[in-house]
């Protein structure tokens, strides 16, 4: 039902924790697909990173590796990772993130309720779980019923949201509203970085990240413009409790200067 799209490069020991998360999840069947960018050595090309995919292939997921060179930026990897794909969902799942067990099964549980473009887990920094935030946390809205389309640009108010997914907020936030085990909330968001399952047909309907060609192969933000296009069309919705954990590594895309959205805009 799900194919899992890590697009990795240079992160061995990341890449590898993010797949010990992957091992432990319950619910839907799952296919993993790694595509590497690494300057030298494949980031799964590591004892430790080699074992958890034999865990995987033991437990009867697939796992497929490849390397996709030379590299033409974020966009175009995140291309490619979706043009591999054939499942009806599709989750984008960074290299440098651990998912809680109940992760998978509460994005699928999500996904078949709002039947929306995308449900995603922000990557939460446990690092800050001393540092609370209650002004970071005002923009909070939950979704009712069901989750409607939302047109957002670089001036939207709706921008304002991304400060819910600093520091550790939302780890802060579940905990303040008492969730019952398998209980989640759906609330809406400006982005969501690092952990977005996506309906590939909505995805794919909305151009998926075919933009990148209008790019230069240095840039960032093209997970906020396909979001924002996914959104304006069919809506999407971050889930709490979010479960996913930033794993805090160095950025591997220091440059930033050009945001696509900016460029899409």
């Amino acid at each position: 039902m799900i194919d899992v799209l890590i697009p990795t490069r240079n992160r061995p020991t990341e890449l590898a924790a993010t797949l010990a998360g992957l091992a432990a999840q319950r619910g839907p069947r799952f296919r993993v697909l790694i595509s590497d960018q690494s300057d030298d050595r494949p980031s799964f090309d590591s004892p430790t990173a080699r074992a958890l995919i034999r865990q995987l292939e033991r437990c009867s997921t697939a796992a497929t590796l490849v390397r996709h060179l030379p590299r033409r930026g974020l966009a175009e990897h995140r291309d490619f990772l979706l043009r591999s794909s054939d499942a009806p969902y599709v989750l984008f799942l960074d290299d440098d993130n651990w998912l809680e067990p109940a992760t998978l099964q509460r994005l699928w549980s999500a996904m078949a309720t709002l039947r929306c473009g995308f449900v995603g887990c922000a990557m939460q920094g446990l690092s800050f779980l001393h540092d609370e935030r209650p002004d970071e946390l005002a923009p909070y809205e939950e979704w009712g019923e069901r989750v409607v389309p939302e047109k957002i640009t670089a001036g939207s108010p709706e921008v304002d949201r991304w400060t819910l997914h600093n520091a550790a907020n939302l780890t802060h936030l579940a905990r303040d509203l008492h969730l019952l085990q398998d209980e989640w909330r759906a609330y809406k968001v400006a982005w969501i970085a690092g952990c977005v399952l996506f309906d590939r047909a909505k995805l794919v309907d909305c151009g998926g990240f075919d933009f990148w060609r209008s790019l230069p192969a240095e840039h960032a933000g093209e997970d906020v413009a396909a979001q924002w296009r996914v959104m304006a069309r069919y809506g999407g919705a971050g889930i709490l409790p979010s479960g996913a954990v930033h794993l805090e590594a160095p950025t591997t895309v220091p440059n930033r200067d050009v945001q696509a959205s900016d460029l899409l805009a």
